[in-house]
């Protein structure tokens, strides 16, 4: 009566999670079947219990990003998304440095750079890393012995050279690289 026989097939042999799920299971796929599951869920009245709280009832699902990004590509509905703006990643060597770390965010935002600023405790290796993915064309990097000097290390990533510069002139060492 609603129209969704075109849309939904009944199917009582799908299973899911038979550790939790305590009534009705469902999955969603694309029209064609080609691919997995793009959701999937059910019922699970006793999975609060498992994690130490009251038993609930209730409903949920899951989807997979991966089956979606896929099912966008085979379609040509992918979106080309632009590349990131940011244009210095500026990263503490450790949580001491965070204060002065923020600082030459400010003081490079207020000069008009686009800047990323990393506060979580990375290896050098990972930010590096992100920097890259976003497209960034220097790292700052806090570190003790530098900052104590009251310098910072700044790295171009586009030939790797880097210079340390002093943290009261950074903003003009940007006008000039």
């Amino acid at each position: 009566a609603y129209g969704y026989n075109e849309w939904l097939v009944l199917d009582l042999s799908v299973v899911r999670g038979l550790a939790y799920y305590t009534g009705v299971v469902f999955e969603g796929f694309d029209r064609s079947g080609e691919l997995r599951a793009i959701f999937g869920g059910g019922r699970y009245d006793k999975l609060l219990s498992t994690f130490g709280g009251e038993d609930v009832p209730a409903a949920g699902f899951g989807y997979g990003d991966a089956v979606i990004v896929e099912l966008l590509k085979a379609r040509g509905l992918l979106p080309t998304l632009p590349s990131s703006s940011v244009e210095v990643v500026v990263f503490a060597m450790g949580a001491e440095l965070q204060p002065q770390a923020i600082g030459v965010a400010a003081a490079l935002r207020a000069a008009g750079r686009k800047v990323d600023l990393l506060l979580e405790q990375k290896k050098a290796k990972w930010v590096f890393k992100h920097a890259d993915r976003l497209q960034a064309g220097h790292v700052v990097v806090v570190a003790a012995a530098e900052a104590a000097q009251g310098l910072v290390r700044v790295k171009r990533l586009s030939d790797g050279q880097q210079e340390d510069v002093p943290i009261a002139e950074l903003s003009d060492w940007f006008r000039r690289d």
